[in-house]
């Protein structure tokens, strides 16, 4: 599993780029917000003309495939559907991350960018975002996710992703360990 961040910006992303970049939005979002706005408005409307055609709603549950052409550095783009804004707690987030997740690993998207369910409009904290994203992901050794937010919201989750680092690159010492050290030896007596 391996998790890094990625601007909210064009030139952020064109430096980076991938196989799939995963917009989520509310029923209730529009304008777009967040990545997703961000998204719409490089393809030039593109997915505000998909919602005022009715091929998507922002429903929970529904999802779209769609091709970037070429205006973003991406392959394609996954757009999920999240339903009402309100209630949004920790469970809902969490049944949004194994969606994207299980749709993603059906699509046999390995690598993708994507902005956490709620984060747009902060219904989640940046750093709690990432904690249950982190907690979704599991030990899904071969997926790589680019966490899409603002420079500050990073700053916020960068000691997450450090202690991780630190939890999993901790030199362990080798061989059996005795769990109590060996009590010294007294010091002869004359």
């Amino acid at each position: 599993m391996s998790v890094q961040f990625l601007g909210c910006e064009l030139a952020k992303w064109e430096e980076s780029g991938g196989d799939a970049l995963v917009l989520t939005f509310f029923r209730e979002d529009r304008p777009l917000r967040g990545a997703a706005g961000l998204a719409d408005w490089r393809l030039c409307g593109r997915l505000s003309r998909l919602i005022k055609l009715g091929r998507v709603r922002g429903e929970a549950g529904e999802s779209l495939l769609m091709p970037c052409a070429r205006r973003l550095p991406f392959r394609r783009i996954m757009l999920f559907g999240l339903g009402a804004s309100r209630p949004f707690g920790e469970e809902v987030f969490r049944g949004h991350v194994r969606r994207i997740r299980e749709v993603m690993r059906k699509a046999g998207v390995q690598e993708y960018a994507v902005q956490p369910p709620g984060r747009a409009t902060g219904l989640v904290a940046a750093r709690r975002a990432l904690e249950m994203w982190i907690e979704e992901m599991g030990d899904a050794d071969s997926e790589r996710v680019a966490i899409i937010d603002t420079m500050a919201a990073q700053k916020e989750m960068a000691d997450i992703l450090h202690a991780r680092q630190r939890a999993t690159t901790a030199v362990r010492p080798s061989g059996p360990q005795s769990p109590v050290p060996p009590r010294p030896k007294d010091p002869p007596t004359s």
